[in-house]
């Protein structure tokens, strides 16, 4: 690089650097609330909850990288285009791709940056953070059992206590577990006691009531299309136990890895063992094109702002018209890409868009920047005959 390059590349990647963490942290704080009931209330540690959240920062830098590379790029030259320094530069005679050659250098670096994360740190960073999440929500259930309020451990359990001796001892407990199908429990007892099991916690209850709504199939000799009936079961009992390890009966100690937490090699080549449904499988080959293609959105959005910056002539009036579409354009780029991600996940003929969503604006703003090879021009007009 020469001196010139050397100063514009500085310029992008000091405001790269500081706009990224900036926004990340921003993301991070806005993310993190929703754990932090987890540290106030529920007894978990300031370092557990630091090393949960932190889980997330890599996702964050994949997914902000492209846009804050355009932001940047877009206003580094901007500026440098207000402060007449790119005037300067052309008349010593730079051309547009020598001018652009920093901020291209920039996100070269960038898409293998992007790369990296979105094909080796972020699945191992969001598997990490589902095993947090499924330990607490399986091994450390008893600390989501508060006194005084409806707890909800998974999606189809929920416990309630009274209050909580200093011993440990729950006082009026309510228990609903609707993790068997159809037929749901509510359970009433005067205490209780979580104790730790090598496959999980689990509540004993001392002297009270169980009760499920069970539906019942209509009794032999009934009329065609006579619909089942419910009836309630109550047993009284001196001393149950209820598992809430385990959200969904069945689930055992396994858990099922989401798109997200695979390899790029597990997403192409799941295990036959693992019996994915249909649907998923189109969700993993289309995660897998999400995964090659995002990181090509940082070197297109980079030309993009290029071709805002470098082309036509910023006035010191109206020049931010050219700002607002260079915005509006990344912002429709964005949300294509999104209708493009769902469409691929539900039809893999649809995984081709991905592709082209990423790749035509970066073919766009090329032509763009080369000054519109191909086109025709307008033809000078002949000067005017001298009157006679």
């Amino acid at each position: 690089m020469t001196r010139l390059d050397l100063y514009i590349f500085r310029q992008l990647a000091l405001a790269l650097l500081a706009v990224t963490i900036g926004l990340a942290a921003l993301v991070w704080l806005t993310q993190s609330l929703r754990f932090i009931e987890l540290v106030l209330d529920r007894g978990l540690s300031f370092l557990v909850f630091i090393e949960l959240t932190g889980l997330l920062l890599p996702s964050f830098f994949a997914v902000i990288l492209p846009i804050t590379t355009f932001v940047v790029t877009l206003f580094v030259y901007v500026r440098l285009v207000a402060d007449r320094e790119l005037v300067v530069m052309r008349a010593a005679g730079l051309s547009q791709w020598r001018l652009s050659r920093p901020a291209l250098s920039l996100a070269a670096l960038t898409v293998g940056l992007c790369y990296w994360l979105n094909l080796d740190l972020v699945p191992a960073t969001q598997a990490a953070f589902r095993a947090w999440q499924f330990e607490i929500r399986n091994q450390l259930a008893a600390i989501l059992v508060q006194e005084g309020v409806f707890s909800s451990v998974g999606d189809d359990l929920t416990v309630y206590a009274r209050y909580r001796d200093k011993d440990g001892t729950l006082r009026g407990i309510l228990v609903h577990d609707a993790r068997e199908r159809g037929a749901p429990v509510t359970i009433l007892a005067e205490a209780g006691r979580i104790t730790p099991t090598p496959s999980g916690p689990r509540v004993t209850l001392e002297n009270g009531q169980r009760q499920q709504v069970e539906r019942v199939p209509p009794p032999p000799g009934s009329p065609p299309g006579t619909p089942p009936t419910t009836r309630l079961s109550v047993l009284s009992f001196s001393e149950n136990s209820v598992d809430l390890a385990r959200t969904t009966r069945g689930e055992g100690d396994s858990r099922y890895r989401n798109a997200q937490e695979r390899t790029l090699d597990e997403l192409l080549h799941p295990d036959p063992a693992d019996n994915v449904p249909e649907r998923d499988l189109r969700r993993f080959k289309a995660e897998a094109h999400r995964r090659l293609a995002d990181p090509l959105n940082t070197l297109s959005f980079c030309l993009v702002a290029l071709a805002t910056a470098l082309t036509g002539q910023f006035r010191r009036h109206g020049g931010g018209f050219r700002l607002f579409t260079g915005i509006a354009v990344v912002v429709v780029l964005l949300a294509a890409g999104l209708i493009a991600g769902n469409l691929a996940a539900r039809q893999n003929a649809m995984i081709p868009l991905l592709w082209l969503v990423t790749v035509l604006p970066g073919l766009a703003a090329t032509w763009t920047i080369a000054g519109l090879p191909g086109l025709p021009r307008p033809r000078p007009r002949p000067p005017a005959a001298d009157a006679a």
